[in-house]
């Protein structure tokens, strides 16, 4: 067996795609022009990427490898267009002419009392505060945060303090320069795109399962949101399952954003929702639709909190946990620790938010000619709720306590359509405005390129377990 050295890393799926294509179309025109299924269709390609390797080996030489796809936001050289130099840039910086000391703010840390501690006179720790004024606020650092100080050899044998930067947040800095203009900056961290297909099966939590298939936590959030009228995800079954194409944001090793989701298929209790990207150009519109080129947005979430779990269902007869008398109790109790954000469910207007009794802190609002909803039990209300305010869907409106007569923090969620009582669980809201028809060539180009990524990442899925797996053993 013939085994080249090294891994061979297809990153680049589309150029991936395209040798394929290009060395074996008898084997892609087949998988196109037969029903196959979709996994026989990937393996024939992943086959033919087994076998393009091999002839590789046969000729002494593995195939030329792409760089990884990846985009970065703004370049860090420091140089000037044209004029190049040996130093390293970092943020601007040539940090190889300077020693650098990494710190973290402490309790108790504050900017002049961390330069002067680095030998900087208080009247330029003053001059440099002025002249980043309109940039940054010293009084904003915050504890826990790191910084990083660049000293260079003063004529006296003393390490003189050149730059200060700042790790702002995680994808900038603040850079503090001590050069003969005293300057302030802001710079932003290289981000890396990177794009991922990814399926999940739900055994315990989407939150768990997500992550225990190596996926960030952060595509179970992104997830929630798209879904957020469809899906109660308090009522996930284990057998729920999704893939997903999505891109991720790294920087510095670390995912800090999933962006655009292209492509999703969650089954839930044996139904599959699609979902695809599209921006219709409409601002603050919808940017996921369904197969049909419905929006995602319907007129009500499917619960009013995110990540809980069902204390207590809808039932005219529910045995009361501190009174222990059956009796009605036409709503939803989501358990949750104290403080979790509670938000409105739909557009309305505040009917009355006060401490009912039993209820404790309660927010009543009218959504709609036929549709009215009650938060119950909270520890507080939110900013400026109050009778007569409008508030938006997903709004926080409160948030979740133990007032009144009950055992635990939690939120008793209830609805009522013409005066009626309804189960939330089961309520269904009509989907909002559709693709309008001059847009949905555009939206079919859309889920056809959703689809392309999908298959070409499979291919790629299945070239790694086939082939780098195999020969990182070896």
């Amino acid at each position: 067996m013939c085994v080249c050295k090294g891994k061979i890393l297809f990153s680049n799926f589309l150029h991936f795609f395209t040798i394929i294509s290009k060395i074996f179309p008898e084997c892609l025109n087949l998988a196109s022009e037969i029903t196959f299924t979709m996994d026989t269709r990937i393996a024939i390609m992943a086959i033919a990427a087994v076998v393009t390797l091999a002839a590789g080996c046969a000729k002494g030489s593995s195939p030329s490898t792409p760089e990884p796809a990846r985009t970065h936001v703004k370049p860090h050289s420091g140089e000037i267009e044209g004029v190049s130099d040996e130093h390293v840039y970092e943020h601007g910086i040539p940090v190889d002419m300077y020693s650098v000391e990494d710190g973290e703010i402490k309790e108790g840390d504050y900017f002049s009392v961390i330069m002067e501690s680095m030998g900087v006179p208080q009247n330029t720790v003053n001059e440099l505060i002025d002249a980043g004024r309109k940039v940054f606020d010293v009084k904003n650092i915050r504890v826990g945060n790191q910084y990083h100080a660049y000293f260079e050899p003063d004529t006296t044998g003393d390490d003189r303090l050149a730059y200060l930067v700042y790790d702002r947040d995680r994808r900038s800095v603040v850079v503090f320069s001590l050069q003969d203009t005293l300057k302030v900056y802001v710079d932003e961290k290289d981000i890396v795109t990177n794009l991922h297909y990814d399926e999940v099966t739900i055994n315990n939590s989407l939150w768990y399962d997500t992550q225990k298939a190596g996926c960030t936590p952060l595509l179970a959030i992104k997830l929630s949101d798209i879904y957020a009228w469809t899906i109660d995800f308090f009522a996930l079954q284990k057998g729920d399952s999704f893939k997903a194409v999505y891109e991720t944001q790294v920087c510095e090793g670390q995912v800090t954003e999933v962006g655009k989701v292209y492509y999703a298929s969650f089954i839930h209790a044996g139904k599959e929702y699609p979902a695809y990207y599209f921006d219709d150009g409409k601002a603050g519109g919808n940017k996921y639709w369904n197969e049909k080129g419905e929006g995602s947005r319907k007129a009500f979430l499917k619960a009013p909190l995110k990540f809980s779990r069902i204390s207590s269902g809808f039932s005219y007869a529910r045995r009361h946990p501190v009174t222990r008398r059956v009796q009605p109790h036409t709503g939803v109790d989501y358990a949750a620790p104290k403080g979790t954000p509670v938000v409105s469910i739909g557009d309305g207007v505040v009917q009355s938010a006060k401490y009912e009794g039993a209820g404790g802190n309660t927010v009543r609002i009218q959504h709609n000619r036929i549709h009215r909803t009650a938060y119950l039990h909270l520890s507080r209300f939110g900013k400026g709720i109050r009778p007569g305010a409008r508030v938006a869907q997903g709004q926080v409106i409160g948030y979740v306590g133990a007032t009144g007569r009950c055992t635990g923090p939690h939120l008793d969620f209830r609805i009522w359509e013409n005066n009626k009582p309804v189960n939330p669980l089961k309520m269904v809201t009509p989907p909002a405005e559709p693709i309008s028809k001059a847009n949905m060539p555009a939206f079919e180009a859309a889920k056809a390129r959703a689809f392309e990524m999908r298959d070409s990442l499979q291919v790629v899925s299945y070239y790694h377990k086939a082939v780098i797996s195999p020969l990182s053993r070896n």
